[in-house]
Parts: structure tokens; C-alpha cells; sequence
């Protein structure tokens, strides 16, 4: 068996993703893995439009959707840390006017593991005044008793999150303080609010199309059918509902942080590269070894009340389900992070993904503009991450 990021392994991810482009209607798309904070491949292929009058190269950003995330908790991680509080403190404690709906037993924990029970809200709020978000938020009851049940937060995670940031640091928002802390130091390109002069860097994207196929997955369903809890929490706080609201440069500015990131391949890597190296960045601690160590613990595994399927989540990251069924002998359900135990990342609308290997020292990120039907990322990338662990 070849070791992960072999030069076999390398070959055969290169071999994939070139024929994503000839079957899989790959239309633009950029992989980038590291391993021991070395870049080992760099992809980038195709076109940032369908008229095909625009090449896609290494540094074409693009938005990534809910892969937003993983930054974004451990921007949230590392304030709580830097505070000296534990995650089992109630989130109250650091922002009072959180306490209303009964809400005062909800700690950090329960937020970084979407078990809070906020992720649909009974106020119908726009996504884009974020004070009214904020307070709608502070007014919600949970929907359950915070800790027993898991439900992703698809949006409402991002406004959490950076409540909780800006109480803790000086940061105007969270966007901005993941730029002090890791974008500038680390010179990523990778950003939660866009500034204007990267604005014509970036490829718009395309939605997928619902086939046969996926019209009858639980999740298409439930994605599609008012009422239901999964329908409700990706419309809480409502707008930006369609493809073509994320082509737009104010979606890219305001630094939505669950859904609002724009970046490159090379970016999300890079950045994913410092935390599986525990921390560290050419010789510097970035971040402290203990909060990598809470990325890597899995808190929660259920069959998630929102995305229906078997999730697992750590502080803020998802991780792939084990097997609990002993008859089947354990391992992982699926290995979107690979086959380690430890490794954690997220994926985003459409297939993009990015992750960290801490035990391989490995980190990988793929991008792309033409968008995928689901809720979690399909073949094209999840051939890329077999190959790469073949």
C-alpha cells in the first residue's frame, strides 16, 4: 500500500481531477495539498464562465460556502482560549442579552457543536441587517434541550460565532479578525468579507442540476418542502437564497462567517497546512497546541436533525461518523477526511471541501465553480481524496 501524498498518490489525484473535466462536467476547479507545510500539488483547470471566455488558473477565487466554516470556528476558538474561558462556560456569561428565551444553560460548546438548538429562528429576519439578527437570536427559544440533540446550524452558526468574537476581541467581526490573526500574517488568500481590489479575481458560480438520481435523497426533500426543519434553517435569516446572490461583490464583502468566504484552493490549505502541524506556521506558533487538539475531538455524532445523514462534529469542525455497529467492525461511515480519526475539516455548498491530517501532516483543499446537487460533496472531490490516500 503506497503512503498518503506518495508521488503514485499525487499522480493518481492529477488523473482524477483531469477527467472530472471530460465526465463529470467540471467546468473550473483548483486542488491544493500540503503535507509538512509544504505545497506537494497544485491543480487548476478550465474556465471561470460557461461561454469559456475566461481561463481559471491557481489564483482564481471563488466562494466556498459553508467550507467558511472551519475558519470561522477557530477564529472563535481562539478568542474563548485567549480569554481564559472554558467551553463550558454559558455563552451568556460573555454576551448577557443571549440569556433571553431561556437560553441561559447554552454554553460555547453547544454552539461549536451545532447541539444549541438555534439553527431555524421563528423570527423572519433579514440575512443582511445583522443587528436584527443578532437580536432575533438573543429573543429565540431553542427548539431542544441544548446538548441532547444535533441539528446543523447552516446559518445561524456564522452569526453566533461572530457575536461571540466580537465581544471577545476588539475585531470590528469575526471576517476581520480571522485577517489580523491568520489571513496577513500567514498571507493566505482566503478572506470572510472580500475587499474591493480581489473583486474581479473571483469566478462567478453555477448551481447544480436535481436529477432522478438525488430528487428522492431525504435531504432534497426536506431541502424543498416548506415547513420542515431543514427547509426552516436554511432560510433563517432569509435571503440570499439563489446561486446567483453569491456572484454578487456586496454577498462577498459583508463576511457572512457561515457562508460568506472567498478564497483559493491554495488558501484553504494553507491555512488547514497550520493546524495539521499543530499550530504552527514557518517556525511560529499561531495558534496554540490545545486548540488544534479540541479540533481533532469528536463532541457529537447523530443522524443530523437538519442534513439527515450521519454527522460527526468537534469544536466548531465536521469529522466523518465512525461506525458503531461492532458486528461491522467499526472504522469510518464514509472518509470525506481521509481515513484518520483525528482529521477534521468542512465542506461546502456545491462540493467544495478542505481539511486537515494532523497524523499524515497532510492538508487539502478543492474548489470549484460549477456546483454539485447535495448535502454533502459527491464523486468529483471525493475521488480526489481516495486517490490521495489510495
Amino acid at each position: 500500500m503506497s503512503t498518503p501524498a506518495s508521488p503514485d498518490n499525487l499522480r493518481a489525484v492529477r488523473a482524477w481531477f483531469e477527467e472530472s473535466f471530460r465526465t463529470r462536467w467540471e467546468m473550473g476547479a483548483s486542488v491544493s495539498i500540503w503535507q509538512h507545510g509544504r505545497e506537494v500539488l497544485s491543480l487548476a483547470h478550465g474556465h471561470c464562465d460557461r461561454a469559456r471566455t475566461r481561463l481559471w488558473d491557481e489564483n482564481t477565487l471563488v466562494p466556498v460556502w459553508s467550507a467558511t466554516k472551519g475558519p470561522a470556528a477557530v477564529c472563535c476558538l481562539l478568542a474563548v482560549e485567549e480569554a481564559g474561558i472554558p467551553l463550558d462556560c454559558p455563552v451568556a456569561e460573555v454576551w448577557p442579552e443571549f440569556v433571553g428565551g431561556g437560553k441561559g444553560n447554552i454554553a460555547f460548546i453547544h454552539l461549536l457543536s451545532h447541539t444549541a438548538g438555534l439553527c431555524a429562528l421563528d423570527e423572519r429576519v433579514p440575512i443582511y441587517n445583522h443587528d436584527a439578527v443578532i437580536e432575533a437570536l438573543e429573543h429565540q427559544r431553542p427548539l431542544w434541550e441544548p446538548g441532547t440533540r444535533q441539528g446543523y446550524h447552516a446559518r445561524t452558526f456564522g452569526f453566533l460565532l461572530d457575536e461571540v468574537v466580537r465581544r471577545l476581541t476588539e475585531a470590528e467581526s469575526l471576517g476581520e479578525y480571522f485577517r489580523e490573526v491568520f489571513g496577513s500574517p500567514m498571507a493566505l488568500d482566503f478572506w470572510i468579507g472580500l475587499p474591493s481590489a480581489q473583486w474581479d479575481r473571483v469566478s462567478p458560480i453555477y448551481p447544480g442540476k436535481i436529477s432522478i438520481a438525488n430528487a428522492d435523497q431525504p435531504f432534497i426533500k426536506a431541502f424543498n418542502t416548506a415547513g420542515t426543519l431543514t427547509h426552516r434553517t436554511f432560510v433563517s435569516p432569509f435571503g440570499l437564497n439563489a446561486v446567483s446572490d453569491f456572484n454578487q461583490s456586496e454577498t462577498w464583502a459583508r463576511g457572512y462567517a457561515s457562508m460568506g468566504g472567498v478564497g483559493s484552493a491554495r488558501g484553504l490549505a494553507q491555512f488547514y497546512s497550520m493546524l495539521a502541524q499543530g499550530g504552527r506556521w514557518n517556525g511560529t506558533q499561531i495558534i496554540p497546541e490545545s486548540v488544534v487538539r479540541r479540533l481533532e475531538q469528536t463532541l457529537t455524532q447523530e443522524n443530523d436533525s437538519v442534513l439527515l445523514t450521519p454527522i460527526a462534529f468537534s469544536a466548531g469542525m465536521m469529522q466523518d461518523p465512525l461506525n458503531e455497529d461492532p458486528e461491522l467492525g467499526g472504522g469510518k461511515l464514509r472518509q470525506l477526511y481521509g481515513p484518520s480519526a483525528l482529521a477534521f475539516g468542512h465542506p461546502g455548498a456545491g462540493g467544495s471541501l478542505a481539511f486537515a491530517d494532523p497524523e499524515n501532516g497532510i492538508s487539502f483543499a478543492y474548489v470549484m465553480n460549477q456546483m454539485e446537487v447535495g448535502a454533502l460533496p459527491g464523486e468529483r472531490v471525493q475521488g480526489l481524496v481516495r486517490a490521495l490516500y489510495a
